[in-house]
């Protein structure tokens, strides 16, 4: 029993932990200028930061709108861009 429970362990849970531990780094390096993507799919660069919120500059409008620093899924670089057409 005591097997069973240590490989639900090692399978389940200790994946989750370190996706959460990556994801926390994440967020904590987070600076002003930044180029990021939320769980919504809004694509934009961080204008400034707050406790528990960040407001991004949303092209192409340059519209500012405030979301939840926990609805940010990664960062995005400039390697990373891909230019359309």
């Amino acid at each position: 029993m005591a097997v069973m429970i240590g490989i639900m362990y090692v399978v389940l849970f200790l994946p989750q932990q370190r996706r959460q531990k990556k994801w926390q780094a994440l967020l904590d390096t987070l600076k002003a200028g930044d180029k990021v993507v939320t769980s919504g799919g809004l694509r934009g660069t961080i204008f400034s930061m707050k406790d528990d919120a960040v407001t991004l500059r949303v092209p192409p409008d340059n519209l500012k709108l405030e979301v939840s620093r926990g609805s940010i899924v990664s960062v995005t670089t400039a390697g990373e861009e891909t230019t359309s057409k």
